[in-house]
């Protein structure tokens, strides 16, 4: 799913969230060209279908942290990889008060919202692999 996600979203992937760590969950990137947090924000919306919860901090947005689903939790990795924003699906207190303690901006674009587009992508694969037929249905779920 993180790396569907970074299709969706335009991020070059640059490694795994813990450097030097490649079973960890989370993935860290970088965008084309700098924008702010609300532009990018915008592009989360445009490419989710849904308006994220944004926390904005004061940088522009260069580097990006993320982790599809329930991977509010791992912001403080985020933190300590350099990130200028860090997305997830869900969110917490502690993500907030993470986010404002570190001066990072941060987004909750929704569990189901993040997760969707990589189900489908591992579906294609085995379906290509077995000479399968696949089908996603996508039922839209608010959370």
């Amino acid at each position: 799913s993180d790396l569907q996600l970074a299709r969706q979203l335009d991020i070059t992937v640059e490694g795994p969230l813990e450097p030097g760590n490649p079973k960890v969950v989370g993935l860290v990137g970088s965008l084309a060209e700098p924008m702010t947090a609300r532009d990018f924000a915008r592009r989360v919306q445009e490419a989710l279908g849904r308006e994220p919860l944004l926390i904005e901090g004061s940088e522009m947005i260069r580097r990006v942290g993320w982790c599809t689903g329930g991977g509010q939790g791992y912001i403080d990795r985020a933190v300590l990889a350099g990130v200028d924003l860090y997305l997830s699906g869900e969110a917490s207190e502690q993500t907030f008060h993470s986010a404002r303690e570190n001066d990072i901006s941060f987004i909750a674009a929704g569990h189901h919202a993040t997760e969707r587009y990589g189900a489908p992508a591992v579906a294609a694969h085995v379906a290509r692999e077995c000479g399968l037929e696949h089908r996603f249905i996508d039922i839209d779920n608010p959370a």
